[in-house]
């Protein structure tokens, strides 16, 4: 059998919003179009996501949030740089906004993420596989500094970094999601030195800021992992993450962290997510193009020489993408 030219994880974000997101998100891992979860310890349903995780052996990482909905740490009892007045977290674009104006407290965000990797161990009784970050918090100046620490501290070992090549020309996008999705490369760039210092690991290469939501489709998919894989050498085999959000839409007000469902969720988008992935078009893609699934798992126990995911190809995606 020819060696895949690259192993695809594919992670839905997001389990533990609402019942409906994780009825198509476990829908879509059984029927292999999704090969692993990140579970929101604070969303509305995350102690019945954790028993479906348990009940169908999911692999399942934590997705730490500090933008959306009510904190599980201390801050919940009192004042804190995370939050607005009425109790919850300050929203995405507000939370990067006091992350840049250094009003937010650094050891504030230790102590939440801390306690989210606590309520995970006792959701699931266990270390997350892998640790990511809601609305892409955790490759934030000075919070990837945190992060790190804290994953290194509590042995995880595997993070996700979210810098997917060429997505400054993804003119598909709407002007401000481009503008979002190059901003995080940024943040992604600069957080490669904290994450390496503290033994994190990553796949070769990430996918799904061009992707996401309606934009998703096999071809856009085909094409992001393709822009990946220019300029690798012949023989030479990639790791990569497909970062998705498939769901049946939420129907308020069930869902959330702690305010209902947003917009996102309860509109037809994650629907399409899940219908392209489970669709025969999108396997049909992948396996002409060399791609086979896998888990994070799997890439742990990479024979000895294959390589260490986030190491062998990192100069490749540490170009700056262009608006």
């Amino acid at each position: 059998m020819a060696r895949p030219r690259v192993r695809l994880v594919i992670t839905a974000d997001d389990f533990g919003y609402c019942p409906r997101r994780d009825e198509g998100i476990v829908e879509a891992f059984l029927a292999g179009a999704v090969t692993s979860v990140s579970l929101l310890v604070n969303g509305a349903v995350a102690e019945s996501a954790a028993e479906l995780a348990r009940r169908h052996q999911i692999p399942t990482g934590l997705h730490a949030n500090l933008s959306e909905g009510r904190p599980v740490g201390p801050a919940r009892h009192g004042a804190s740089s995370l939050l607005s007045p009425d109790g919850f977290f300050l929203g995405k674009m507000r939370f990067r906004e006091a992350v840049t104006a250094g009003d937010v407290a650094l050891s504030q965000v230790r102590e939440e993420l801390e306690a989210q990797l606590s309520r995970f161990r006792e959701l699931l009784g266990r270390n997350p596989t892998h640790v990511d970050g809601h609305q892409h918090v955790h490759v934030l100046p000075g919070v990837c500094q945190v992060f790190a620490e804290a994953l290194q501290a509590h042995g995880v070992r595997f993070t996700r970094l979210p810098l997917e090549r060429g997505v400054g020309g993804c003119t598909w996008l709407e002007a401000p999601a481009r503008a979002f999705a190059c901003a995080v490369e940024r943040d992604a760039r600069a957080a490669v030195g904290p994450f390496s210092r503290r033994g994190l690991r990553w796949t070769d290469a990430f996918v799904g800021l061009s992707t996401c939501g309606r934009h998703m489709s096999a071809h856009r998919v085909s094409g992001a992992l393709a822009r990946a894989l220019e300029g690798t050498p012949t023989g030479h085999s990639l790791t990569a993450e497909l970062m998705t959000h498939p769901g049946y839409p939420s129907v308020p007000p069930t869902g959330g962290c702690g305010k209902g469902p947003d917009a996102f969720s309860c509109s037809w988008e994650r629907l399409h997510e899940l219908r392209v992935l489970q669709a025969p078009t999108l396997r049909v893609r992948l396996a002409q193009d060399g791609v086979q699934l896998c888990t994070l798992r799997d890439l742990d126990s990479k024979r000895s020489g294959d390589g260490i995911p986030g190491e062998a190809t990192l100069e490749t995606f540490l170009e700056p993408s262009q608006l």
